[in-house]
């Protein structure tokens, strides 16, 4: 999205002063606080004045006739599109390369402490989507006997995540049978991909072949084609003065399927920070998202993002989004 460019000098000046304090305060800022920080050399009447033809255009409001002002949701946009991305500090960027050089296990593992990492780089909600098990194939099945009437299918999966599926049976199997109906959903599965149909190759035994497909159908079934690991989200419940806005966001942190559908809505529309109504959701009207791609091997593999609120340090979490971003899709591009 691009700035707007009716703004001078002055006015763009005042508009990013105004801004950064209300990022560090969260209170509604005046024209004598202003005009004393140093950064804009004029009167406190003539930042008085440019801060009312501020709010005549839409970038700043005033909660009541005797207090200073708040920046609009056009008021950040303008100072996201001006000031641009910031640069990770020395300790956080030796945070990442130290975590990304130490991270190893399954891509479960790998994908929560990634989460984790950006959730603590910005005292944020971080999110990490993986979307890589749609593609992935089937490398191989276990059936484990568990207790009584059940088993566990244990799949493993082309790119490193493991899915585990619990098995219910009518009767009580003995060890041989499970053994008898793994080979048999091994034998259809493996090769295959999560989504597709597949029936189970006669055996010359009908009860164990309608056994195995049913396995196959719930394995089938079950797996979710993204994946989406959270973390932080206690942070954000400090970064918000309304208690509703903390319920709107804890909400929409546990509905996996609308925040896959806003992070992948925002990428498409070119963007890297939606700020507001930029969500496409009212229950984030109150919020921002930094959202960033990682690839593996050049092809788009998923996407990290912080959510929190419209008073964010903007610079400073589209450096540390961006940063892991790319030590993320660095890793898993090394397989």
């Amino acid at each position: 999205m691009t700035q707007d460019h009716d703004l001078n000098e002055r006015k763009a000046a005042i508009l990013t002063a105004v801004v950064e304090e209300y990022i560090e305060t969260a209170l509604p800022v005046g024209s004598n606080s202003i005009a004393a920080s140093g950064g804009v050399k004029v009167s406190p009447a003539t930042v008085r004045n440019e801060m009312a033809a501020l709010e005549a255009d839409g970038y700043l409001r005033q909660p009541h006739t005797s207090a200073g002002r708040l920046p609009t949701e056009k008021a950040y946009r303008y100072f996201v599109d001006a000031v641009g991305q910031g640069t990770l500090n020395q300790p956080d960027r030796l945070q990442v390369t130290e975590v990304f050089r130490r991270m190893q296990g399954e891509i479960e593992d790998m994908m929560q402490n990634t989460a984790s990492l950006l959730s603590g780089l910005t005292d944020l909600a971080a999110v990490v989507v993986d979307h890589t098990a749609e593609a992935a194939v089937v490398r191989s099945v276990q059936l484990v006997l568990l207790a009584q009437r059940s088993a566990l299918a244990v799949v493993v999966l082309s790119n490193g995540s493991v899915d585990k599926f619990r098995i219910d049976f009518e009767s009580e199997p003995d060890a041989d049978e499970i053994a008898r109906v793994g080979r048999v959903v091994a034998a259809a599965l493996e090769g295959t991909r999560q989504g597709e149909r597949v029936v189970v190759a006669p055996s010359g035994e009908p009860s164990l072949d309608e056994s195995a497909q049913r396995i196959v159908d719930v394995i089938l079934a079950g797996g979710d084609p993204d994946r989406v690991y959270v973390d932080g989200a206690s942070r954000v419940v400090g970064s918000f003065e309304a208690v509703e806005s903390v319920r709107q966001v804890l909400t929409i942190l546990e509905q996996q399927l609308v925040v896959v559908r806003v992070l992948t809505d925002v990428l498409d529309r070119g963007l890297n920070v939606a700020i507001g109504s930029e969500t496409g959701v009212d229950r984030l009207e109150d919020c921002s998202v930094v959202v960033a791609p990682y690839d593996i091997d050049g092809q788009r593999a998923g996407s990290i993002a912080v959510l929190g609120p419209t008073r964010m340090h903007y610079p400073q979490t589209m450096a540390a989004v961006a940063a892991v971003s790319r030590k993320l899709s660095e890793r898993l591009s090394e397989g």
